[in-house]
């Protein structure tokens, strides 16, 4: 059956499961909703919506307004936060978290100067003159996130269902106890819920709007009922308490009969569900020009001494809003952040108020009892007789104790809301909820684990990829241009370029070989007829320079002592005569020794004449005679030089 043809037979479904709670709401919604006083300082968290954080815009020191964009996204999961009031930007800086870890998270410190200037606004009064992308881009701007406690980006999810919604629905059930800010805020703005509903209505196009409110909410109804003045194009239609009838699926449930399928959204169906919280928002942020920098806080807890709804605005220190409604602090006691099903324990009360922040609850010992010890589960299948989305709680509950992560998500685990309705009626007081948020958390890290291991994969193969296929495309441009240029070649010379070069690498080759064997190696015949290397231009050098250093070692040890000045006179004239006698001597030395290597080169000439001669007439010239005869030349050479250099000395 079609989701408006359900609809439109105006019965109610019921869900399985659900309790009936305590309600405990007329301790706080008996008063209007109050302002609250201008703190000194405000700690707004750059990420307070279901989504990524955007860019921060400002730096230490710089003056801000009231309602200046501190940070920019990237995409519209990506929401901007905005000062709550005019100041200083102090620091920006790791600061408590309204988190149930008391991990800190990063923030923007702003030190107000008491002004509350607003930035420049630009109010519109017709909503009908914007287009449905203007709008969404102002709600997107404004970082309005759903109220209702998913805090998921409002311009995203309207976006997503764009041109696919039957049936708008908006939410006002505000079923979990202690909790009125909707309550109030319907009672109150019920004017400005119904614009806000309005501007959804122009954006989405559905075929039906409804209001669904509790049927413990009488006064809101009655406020709405007139707000609309008579007109159907919206419908309120009252159901049943009942908790957790307030949940997105529960409430289609209850108003179609419909179940959405599991593990997709609701929009598969042509519905959207929006809180009655963000629709204020909206219609603030499209007509007033008014980003979200305040909402409805619920404060209630027999610690609380003035127990009422309050305008917070974003930022605010926890325990400096409680202080302002007679909070009497008491270390026994904790103060939950949400209602007493879905809330938790904030670790920190100096921790600022979010987007996500509906309700501070501080219950006093007859409202609040310590944690009872757990034990064994008793499989009485309490926890799976109320459980509103048909799991089975006890099962989760052995699979999350045991990390069988498979068989957590085998048994859907995705689905469960976290609405606590198993750990309340659970006789051995376990906390379920506790179990299956810590295994929703493994499971969320090992996929994204497996998801960064896969996509490191597919970055390295497609690196891979791609450098193969440069190396490929280098090749055959190399091998193109290789072609090209051997065709042109070709064609200007005729002849192969490759064939050419190969040509003239064997020419350079040869002519090193022919060059090689034409250099003449200096030999001499020793006595014995065996050629030897001439080595007689360097030994006669050798032998000059020894005689010279000889020489002048010789007239040194042979000077006198100088004993008085005339002798130095003497001996410093006989000095000169003698070095210039050695000189002469080295020169008459190196002249000689010239000289035999010139009469050893023509006798080596002659020897090697002999030999040719003789390799001529008897081609088996024994080596060895050679290398005697070489032998026998250089040792007349030499002692023929020996001879001469002793006439030098002696003359």
């Amino acid at each position: 059956m079609d989701v408006l043809t359900a609809f439109n037979l105006g019965k109610l479904w019921d869900f399985s499961g659900g309790i009936h709670p305590p309600e405990n709401k007329s301790q706080s919604n008996k008063t209007p909703i109050q302002p609250t006083i201008l703190v000194s300082d405000f700690y707004v968290p750059v990420k307070q919506h279901a989504g990524g954080a955007g860019n921060i815009l400002v730096q230490v020191g710089d003056k801000v307004l009231k309602g200046q964009a501190l940070t920019q996204g990237d995409g519209l999961r990506n929401l901007p936060v905005h000062a709550p009031t005019s100041g200083t930007v102090k620091a920006i800086m790791p600061y408590a978290a309204a988190h149930p870890s008391g991990f800190a998270e990063l923030s923007i410190h702003i030190e107000s100067d008491g002004k509350d200037e607003w930035i420049a606004r630009h109010p519109i009064e017709d909503f009908l003159t914007q287009t449905p992308e203007q709008l969404i881009d102002k709600i997107y701007r404004a970082g309005i996130a759903g109220l209702g406690g998913a805090v998921f980006p409002t311009a995203a999810k309207i976006h997503s269902a764009e041109k696919k919604v039957k049936l708008l629905i908006i939410n006002g059930a505000e079923c979990e106890p202690y909790i009125t800010c909707d309550d109030r805020l319907m009672r109150e703005y019920a004017d400005e819920i119904i614009e806000g509903v309005r501007i959804l209505r122009y954006i989405l196009r559905p075929e039906k709007v409804v209001i669904a409110v509790e049927d413990n909410k009488e006064q809101a109804i009655t406020a709405l009922q007139e707000a609309l003045h008579g007109a159907n194009d919206i419908e309120i239609r009252t159901i049943p308490t009942k908790y957790p009838s307030g949940a997105a699926k529960q409430l289609i449930r209850i108003l179609t009969g419909i179940d959405v399928p599991a593990g997709q959204r609701s929009s598969s169906i042509g519905v959207l569900m929006q809180n009655v919280g963000t629709a204020f928002a909206i219609k603030r942020a499209v007509l007033d020009d008014e980003p979200l920098i305040e909402r409805v806080v619920t404060l209630t807890g027999d610690k609380v001494g003035n127990q009422c709804n309050v305008w917070a605005r974003l930022g605010t220190p926890i325990y400096q809003l409680l202080q302002q409604f007679d909070y009497q602090y008491d270390e026994r006691f904790p103060v939950f952040m949400g209602g007493p099903m879905m809330g938790f324990i904030l670790p920190d009360l100096t921790a600022p108020v979010t987007k996500v922040t509906n309700c501070l609850l501080a219950p006093d010992h007859f409202e609040y009892m310590p944690p009872q010890a757990e034990q064994a589960c008793i499989r009485c299948s309490a926890c799976s007789d109320a459980c509103p989305v048909q799991l089975m709680p006890q099962q989760l509950y052995w699979f999350a104790r045991s990390e069988e992560h498979d068989k957590s998500e085998q048994y859907a685990i995705k689905d469960c809301m976290e609405c606590g309705i198993c750990a309340y009626v659970c006789p051995s007081h376990i906390p379920l909820i506790q179990y299956f948020r810590q295994e929703k958390a493994k499971i969320w890290e090992i996929k994204q684990k497996n998801q960064q291991a896969e996509e490191a994969k597919i970055r390295f193969e497609a690196r891979q990829a791609r450098l193969e296929k440069e190396e490929t495309e280098r090749k055959a441009r190399a091998q193109k241009a290789m072609a090209a240029r051997r065709q042109e070649m070709q064609n200007e010379q005729g002849i192969d370029p490759v064939q050419a070069a190969l040509e003239r690498l064997k020419a350079k080759k040869a002519s090193e070989n022919t060059q090689n064997a034409t250099r003449t190696l200096k030999t001499i015949v020793d006595d014995k007829g065996q050629i030897q290397p001439d080595n007689s231009d360097i030994t006669a050098q050798r032998k000059a320079r020894r005689l010279a250093r000889q020489a002048e070692q010789t007239k040194e040890t042979s000077e006198p002592i100088n004993t008085a000045p005339s002798e130095n006179q003497e001996n410093s004239s006989d000095n000169k005569k003698s070095a210039v006698a050695a000189a002469i001597a080295r020169a008459k030395a190196k002249k000689l020794a010239q000289q035999n290597a010139s009469a050893v080169d023509v006798k080596t000439e002659s020897v090697e004449t002999t030999q040719t001669e003789n390799t001529q007439t008897d081609t088996t010239l024994d080596p060895k005679k050679a290398a005697v005869a070489a032998a026998i030349a250089r040792a007349k050479a030499k002692k023929l030089a020996q001879l001469q250099t002793k006439q030098t000395e002696n003359s």
